[in-house]
């Protein structure tokens, strides 16, 4: 996308500045509903037929109250810390647009999108049963500009209701903000493609009912109805189109919903190619080739991506198209979750299933990725060739999968070439050792030679016979290692890829329960754990960070598993 002139070194410390960054790519090149209202004002349940927007004013947090900002983002766009204190600031981010100055617009912008779970298409989840009521309920995109020479969009979560609310308040509660924060702000350090924080707003004179869990509760659903402070987190990435996006409009396209329903699945993905690709894609090619340069791109980085939630640990929960952001990054933080205690079959969000479970996330990509391709398709029509070459790079997914697994693995262990049965082996003495699964991988950054070396991240006691299976696995493993850098590099190169600290749920509840009190300290140090996951934690917080999970702890409502209520 064109970018305004940028100085690196200049500083934004006012409102007026920030506003003057603002440029609207995606309200000048696509389309409005044509059922919109003009000002904003539209907040109710309604079918929205056509265009790929509708303006929303978003509906302000009352007495908006600081609870945290990412120090490293606004660093990035050029912005003082002090900004995010900044009264006009303050208001915008917590739902006032009223503030706009300059070339903002006064309202924000809300999108829809089709849902499809694990390759099927839905539309029951649409109140009217036509899949024209389904997208941003509580989502509201209010700023587009370019910072430090940078095209970012930036969207509030909690912003109040939309045509696509479904009914509900668009409020989102401080718990779910809290943790969509500091997770957006973590993947970031672990070097994970996601969205990233900006800011988080509270109000004590709003609150929200939810249903959660009693405290030490054992229910599997939500057992209580829970009050809960309003908030607003802003989340800000190169641009918020989602697969499911193109999908809606490639239904519009096969169905011939309306006139200009292939124009406008053409534009969406012209658009998508500006936002997303354009440093890849030669806007001289036509648009055929276009196409096939977007499909190629967009598996390369997806299944990048995935392969790196893989080695992080990180579980979606709901990977679906809807939640697949088609530039290729980690979008939507709900019922997500971090495997702890290793399995496979990890999956935080009651609603999920093991479809959507951790090591069940190549498979959903690629079922994703097809919703993609077959959203590519009917712009293709007619050209044989093309559509050929497209169907070639769709089913060459799971194989450009695999090589992104195995090469991730073979960092995890710091192999030269991966190795089929030595990973096998290791993943099974994971799960009978019960084994943590952040600090086993740690602990082998260090290439111990005993097992009683690993002993520190087992949940339950280990055997003689156990530990001999870990010795010969140890002895293999070295014996590889030794053929290829020395140890030492090995394992330093093991530790840039291997965190010292992962996410735990159970570690991050008292943050946002003491945020609900006005107390924000320990958001605060848990951005500055989180920012640098890879750095050997001091003493004083590895006794707080680097623990397993209490017994007591396991199968607690809210903590090893919730539902999607926030």
């Amino acid at each position: 996308m064109p970018t305004r002139d940028e100085s690196s070194a200049e500083v934004i410390t006012d409102f007026s500045q920030f506003a003057e960054r603002v440029d609207y790519s995606l309200l000048e090149a696509l389309r409005p509903d044509p059922e919109a209202t003009s000002d904003g004002n539209d907040h109710r349940p309604r079918q929205v037929r056509s265009g790929h927007y509708v303006p929303v004013t978003p509906t302000p947090l009352p007495e908006p109250e600081y609870v945290a900002h990412s120090q490293g983002l606004f660093a990035e766009l050029g912005l003082s810390d002090a900004l995010a204190h900044d009264a006009r600031f303050r208001r915008l981010f917590s739902g006032d647009a009223s503030v706009a100055t300059g070339a903002m617009r006064p309202w924000g912008w809300a999108t829809g999108y089709a849902l499809s779970i694990y390759g099927t298409e839905y539309i029951q989840q649409c109140p009217f049963g036509t899949g024209n009521g389904y997208g941003d309920g509580r989502a509201l995109s209010i700023v587009e500009g370019v910072y430090v020479g940078r095209r970012w969009e930036m969207q509030l979560k909690g912003g109040g209701p939309t045509p696509y609310c479904r009914g509900a308040d668009g409020r989102a509660v401080l718990r779910s903000s809290v943790r969509e924060f500091l997770a957006q702000e973590f993947m970031h350090a672990l070097g994970v493609p996601s969205s990233r924080s900006l800011t988080l707003y509270m109000s004590r004179a709003e609150t929200v009912r939810r249903p959660w869990y009693s405290p030490q509760s054992r229910s599997f659903e939500p057992d209580v109805m829970v009050d809960n402070p309003a908030a607003i987190s802003t989340r800000v990435a190169p641009s918020f189109l989602r697969v499911g996006q193109l999908e809606l409009f490639a239904r519009r396209a096969r169905s011939q919903a309306h006139p200009e329903a292939m124009a406008e699945l053409q534009l969406i993905v012209e658009h998508l190619i500006e936002r997303n690709y354009r440093a890849e894609i030669d806007p001289a090619l036509p648009f055929s080739e276009q196409l096939l340069e977007l499909a190629r791109h967009f598996r390369a980085r997806l299944t990048r991506l995935v392969a790196d939630w893989m080695r992080v640990g990180y579980c979606q929960g709901n990977f679906n198209s809807d939640n697949c952001a088609a530039g290729g990054y980690t979008l939507d933080y709900g019922p997500f979750g971090f495997c702890e205690l290793f399995d496979p079959r990890f999956q935080p969000w009651t609603g999920g299933g093991e479809h959507f479970s951790f090591f069940n996330q190549p498979a959903a990509a690629e079922v994703n990725y097809g919703m993609f391709w077959r959203s590519l398709r009917p712009l293709l029509e007619g050209n044989r060739e093309a559509l050929t070459e497209l169907d070639a790079i769709h089913e060459g997914f799971a194989a450009v999968m695999q090589q992104e697994l195995e090469a991730m693995w073979a960092r995890k262990l710091g192999l030269a070439i991966y190795d089929e049965e030595l990973v096998s082996k290791l993943l099974q003495l994971l799960m009978a050792s019960r084994a943590d699964y952040t600090r086993s991988f740690r602990l082998l950054s260090a290439i111990p030679e005993q097992a009683s070396d690993l002993h520190p991240s087992f949940y339950v006691p280990s055997s003689s016979e156990l530990d001999q299976q870990w010795e010969s696995w140890l002895q293999q493993w070295r014996t590889q290692l030794h053929a290829n850098n020395t140890l030492e590099e090995t394992s330093a190169a093991m530790r840039r890829v291997n965190p010292a600290v992962t996410w735990r749920e159970w570690l991050i509840a008292p943050a946002y329960q003491q945020a609900e009190q006005g107390d924000h300290s320990l958001i605060q140090e848990l951005q500055e754990v989180f920012s640098t996951p890879y750095d050997d934690l001091s003493a004083e917080r590895a006794a707080r960070y680097d623990r397993l999970r209490p017994r007591d702890l396991f199968n607690t409502g809210g903590l090893s598993h919730y539902s999607c209520s926030s």
